[in-house]
């Protein structure tokens, strides 16, 4: 069950955290897999790309080391499978149609596409979000999912068969104090995953959605330890998830398993929206 052989995913977002996890996992399953993402660990610029990004979480990752994209391809390789890492940030439409472009071209097709990219660094109540960060993550979370996703499109159309798969959030279906521009865009997102399955359904495109609890990512390290322990407890597991537990469910929803599922939200939050006391 679950045979990906054959197929070409590509994953945005795919250096670390869920990204990385989503992509070894699919060539597990045997899938080719592109890994693209805004940090390459042998692009020269590294730490000016980092910076631009105005996000504080990829400057700390960019300091520590913790760029894994590159690295990511090759462990694929290893598996047997065709891999390769590309540069692509997904708010340059431009370049997320060229990049698409080039996959099919050297990879044969584009399948499965995991919309995983995103920035969860913005916290503050809302008479302190920054309204500079609330244009980035309208850029990158949302946005950054349509460009990659219209770009896809017409590859999956024309060979009428494709899964995408996005990655939302228990914020963008409770909310999040102190999240706003975060809670919108994957909230956002869930309404844009409908509206693909819907648009997909009769083309042999599924369109489903993942909202993630407190998964034990690096992000999840460098929190503060006091709220993560509160999340903690918050879930009724009273445990952070695995990114493999994730991965697991996006591997499923890419297999042809998953073939009659479309349009769906499924929550890998160990019960974090169940009553908890």
């Amino acid at each position: 069950m679950f045979d990906l052989t054959g197929k070409v995913a590509v994953v945005t977002g795919g250096s670390r955290g869920l990204g990385r996890a989503d992509c070894l996992a699919l060539a597990r399953a045997g899938a080719d897999v592109v890994v693209t993402d805004i940090l390459l660990e042998s692009d020269p610029t590294l730490q000016r790309q980092a910076e631009a990004a105005q996000s504080p979480l990829a400057q700390l990752f960019t300091s520590q080391g913790v760029v894994y994209a590159e690295r990511t391809s090759a462990e694929i390789r290893a598996m047997g499978r065709r891999s390769v890492a590309l540069k692509m940030d997904v708010t340059d439409r431009e370049q997320v149609v060229q990049t698409f472009a080039q996959v099919v071209a050297e990879m044969g097709s584009l399948d499965i596409l995991v919309n995983n990219a995103g920035t969860l660094d913005h916290l503050g109540q809302i008479e302190s979000q920054s309204d500079d960060l609330w244009e980035r993550d309208l850029r990158v979370n949302l946005t950054g999912a349509y460009n990659c996703t219209k770009a896809a499109w017409p590859h999956m159309r024309e060979r009428n068969w494709g899964r995408i798969i996005f990655m939302s959030s228990v914020a963008g279906t409770l909310g999040g104090f102190g999240q706003a521009s975060y809670s919108a865009t994957k909230a956002g997102l869930i309404g844009f995953g409908k509206s693909m399955a819907l648009e997909g359904a009769r083309f042999g495109i599924t369109s489903n959605v993942i909202a993630p609890g407190i998964i034990a990512t690096e992000a999840f390290s460098a929190g503060n330890p006091r709220m993560n322990e509160r999340m903690v407890l918050r879930t009724a597991m009273r445990s952070a998830g695995d990114p493999d537990d994730i991965a697991h469910t996006v591997v499923f929803l890419a297999s042809p398993e998953a073939r009659y599922i479309t349009g769906q939200v499924i929550q890998v939050a160990g019960g974090i929206d169940l009553f908890v006391f």
